[in-house]
């Protein structure tokens, strides 16, 4: 059967350059082109099912104080996104946990874990991670890394159907497999997941800068998290799934510096709406 699916390598291979060719989006946050063959209905509709799944299996906080905090810096931030997103029903959750992480998912879903609410000091290093984290569902980087996997799925199939035709012996398949596999994680899928935290970081300092908040408390928090992880031991950068902390941190200090402006301008507006709350009702801004 493989040896006769190989007679038609060529039209397999076309078929794959024309998938990769089709599924091309542009990130509507900074114009980058990427691998997209999963629909926004479709992204969001597995986010919503994860999320209620995760809500069923981790425990809420009932600490009022935090959830108000997380949904008033949370609202603010998806405000400052600043264009329709027809797919996001947004909704701002706290779970009760000492893991210091915080994610959202497609559809608008975001959850914030209270050990990483305690390490923040201020609402404008909450608003970093926040802003962080709806950057990865403005920009479909879930779609994306969805996206890759089915690929390098059809690209793993496509050298078992090669090896079939030339009668690879049993060892050096799995040589090769060992070496495809080798090459897809650290040649694709980790280059591309540290890109997406790099991302994230620039678009989710512009949404909090947006929504009035200083960008500049990024560069506080991401060295607590430094400071945290200490002693744990750590990959080096092209084996990690995130950039290193130090290269973070100093793509902070130069970006965060360049957003002030924008900050102290839309600042200045929520406080002025803060004082005409019957102003902030007209807007339709969100509880």
């Amino acid at each position: 059967m493989l040896k006769r699916l190989a007679r038609f390598a060529p039209v397999f291979s076309l078929m794959v350059l024309m998938g990769w060719w089709s599924g091309c989006a542009t990130n509507p946050e900074t114009g980058r082109s990427q691998l997209i063959l999963v629909s926004a209905q479709e992204e969001a509709r597995m986010g919503l099912a994860a999320f209620s799944e995760i809500k069923e299996q981790e425990p809420l906080s009932e600490n009022k104080m935090a959830i108000d905090r997380v949904n008033e810096v949370g609202w603010r931030i998806a405000e400052s996104v600043g264009r329709s997103l027809p797919e996001a029903e947004w909704e701002f959750v706290v779970f009760e946990s000492d893991e210091l992480n915080a994610f959202a998912l497609p559809g608008g879903k975001v959850g914030v874990y209270t050990g990483i609410l305690e390490l923040t000091e201020t609402d404008d290093e909450l608003a970093a991670i926040i802003g962080h984290e709806i950057a990865h569902v403005t920009s479909r980087h879930s779609a994306e890394r969805m996206s890759q996997t089915m690929m390098a799925g059809i690209v793993a199939a496509g050298s078992e159907v090669y090896m079939e035709s030339a009668d690879v012996d049993h060892d050096n398949r799995a040589l090769a497999r060992a070496a495809l596999g080798v090459g897809t994680t650290i040649g694709v899928m980790l280059p591309y997941s540290r890109l997406h935290e790099t991302e994230a970081d620039v678009i989710g300092l512009r949404f909090a800068a947006g929504a009035g908040y200083d960008p500049r408390a990024a560069i506080t928090f991401w060295e607590k998290m430094k400071a945290a992880s200490e002693g744990k031991g750590r990959p080096p950068e092209f084996l990690s799934t995130h950039p290193a902390p130090d290269n973070r941190i100093a793509r902070l200090e130069e970006l965060a510096p360049q957003l002030v402006p924008l900050y102290r301008k839309k600042k200045a507006e929520f406080e002025a709406r803060a004082m005409n709350p019957i102003a902030d009702r007209e807007i339709g801004v969100s509880p």
